[in-house]
């Protein structure tokens, strides 16, 4: 097993994350434009040629970074897609940082995931649930 990590790449959305939104019944963002960059805000982890886990980050106009829409292989092995998600995490936590954020925000409601979020540092807030409307 070889990791390697990239910026996430405007033919991500349709060649790799739709499928694997699909793949686990969540529900994916309403367009490609709600994500940050029109989609290429965030990074994707390989291991080889296989992918195996993407996120995106948000900027704000605050000290906070947002990590969301993450997003795994189904098909990957389950074993292994922690490291995978260990050097998106860390590398997204990394580039906040380096643009001058003092604070990485998360949400899901993904039981794994909140574990993995809870286990890395993170601290639950508040449960609320997600409301969006489109304005123009």
């Amino acid at each position: 097993m070889k990791l390697t990590i990239r910026p996430l790449s405007y033919e991500d959305y349709d060649n790799t994350l739709v499928g694997w939104w699909k793949d686990w019944g969540w529900e994916m963002p309403p367009e490609r434009d709600f994500l940050p960059q029109d989609g290429e805000a965030g990074a994707i982890v390989y291991d080889d040629t296989t992918p195996v886990c993407a996120a995106f980050l948000y900027n704000t106009n605050s000290k906070v970074a947002w990590i969301t829409w993450v997003i795994s292989n189904n098909r990957y092995k389950k074993r292994n897609k922690k490291k995978g998600l260990d050097l998106l995490v860390s590398t997204l936590e990394t580039i906040a940082k380096n643009q001058g954020h003092k604070y990485v925000f998360t949400n899901n409601n993904h039981p794994a995931l909140i574990k993995y979020f809870s286990k890395s540092g993170y601290s639950k807030g508040t449960t609320s649930t997600e409301l969006v409307k489109r304005i123009n």
